[in-house]
């Protein structure tokens, strides 16, 4: 699958740098978050295009809010080479 836009990838790039800095897996991400860790790694790589839902899933399972989570990946998109 593709990756979708920049906007995409910055917010997969959001995850994945949220991701690691707590230590966790996509697989254990996948487990906090209720979602498959497939699912998570096509977000990451900016495949897939997460719903409300899952965004707010996903921030809760990475300790931050939701606007936390679209304000660091609007600072990637900003800033590709971050």
């Amino acid at each position: 699958m593709a990756e979708r836009s920049a906007q995409h990838a910055a917010f997969g790039r959001a995850i994945r740098g949220l991701r690691i800095v707590r230590g966790i897996s996509q697989e254990q991400l996948g487990y906090d978050s209720g979602l498959h860790r497939t699912y998570v790694g096509g977000i990451e790589r900016g495949e897939r295009n997460p719903s409300l839902a899952s965004i707010i899933r996903i921030a809760d399972a990475l300790g931050v809010s939701p606007s936390e989570l679209m304000a660091e990946s609007e600072r990637l998109a900003a800033n590709p080479r971050d």
